[in-house]
């Protein structure tokens, strides 16, 4: 086995099948349990960039007055916000580092499916991965079917008439759950464009730039990927946006969603 297989394949794939022993037999409930226990597993990456998005926002009202100080100078106001953010210890940065992880993740458990879960006798494939305690017994069938799907094949649906595949129904709600989370951050976003549009930094043009297309390109990626993808990466990416939407509120309060939820009636005023 490879570096990759060793330290991150077999241990997702074993970690499936333990969820998979314990959550009655089904892939589908396996892949929600496991998804669950690998975001709280990795809060320890996604807490301090968390608590850092939080000290941003808090001193947006700083970063304001440091615009009107140095007005057009940007060199000055850069280093200044920059010496701010320091002392306050809020590194907007950190936010690549979950992202980063998450998408090796989504590149392991790719693997773990296209590699383990489909095609020929799945059940010997998954042993060469498995640790001893968890192998499975010979002639076992592993049960992949989840509601209406099969989480190994992509959820997709083929209507006459349409010659390319419509996004299934977890695909869809994947995508929606994505833009959610994102959309939760907005308020950071937010500042660093009034910044960006001011001092017009290149540096941050390009981090404003890219901050912005993830609110829409993720969530298309997304419905175009899951498509082509197995159905249980769908489901890994609905929980982990629905998980990470989750705590980012707790922490930070609904941030870009506030209007939506304050038209709803459900909160009184922005967190």
């Amino acid at each position: 086995m490879n570096i990759f297989t060793t330290l991150l394949i077999q241990p997702l794939t074993n970690g499936l099948i333990l969820f998979y022993n314990l959550l009655g037999h089904n892939l589908g409930t396996a892949i929600i349990g496991f998804s669950v226990f690998l975001i709280f597993v990795m809060r320890p990456l996604t807490k301090p960039y968390m608590e850092s998005m939080k000290r941003i926002k808090e001193l947006q009202p700083k970063v304001d007055k440091l615009k009107k100080k140095y007005g057009k100078d940007k060199i000055a106001f850069s280093k200044a916000q920059a010496e701010l953010y320091k002392q306050a210890g809020a590194n907007p940065a950190q936010g690549c580092l979950p992202m980063i992880f998450q998408f090796v993740i989504i590149i392991a458990l790719f693997n773990v499916f296209t590699s383990a879960l489909t095609g020929g006798d799945v059940v010997v494939k998954l042993n060469t991965l498995l640790y001893p305690a968890l192998k499975l017994a010979e002639g076992a069938t592993l049960n992949t079917n989840f509601l209406y799907l099969d989480v190994t094949k992509p959820d997709k649906f083929m209507f006459s008439g349409i010659p390319f595949a419509l996004p299934g129904l977890f695909v869809i709600l994947a995508a929606i759950a994505q833009f959610l989370s994102v959309k939760v951050t907005i308020p950071f976003i937010s500042a660093e464009q009034k910044v960006a549009s001011k001092t017009k930094s290149e540096v941050d043009d390009m981090q404003v730039a890219m901050q912005s297309s993830m609110v829409y390109m993720g969530p298309l990626m997304t419905l175009y990927f899951g498509t082509q993808f197995p159905a249980g990466l769908a489901l890994y990416w609905l929980i982990y946006s629905i998980v990470s939407m989750a705590q980012q509120v707790l922490s930070s309060g609904w941030g870009g969603l506030t209007p939506y939820i304050k038209f709803l009636g459900l909160v009184k005023s922005s967190s």
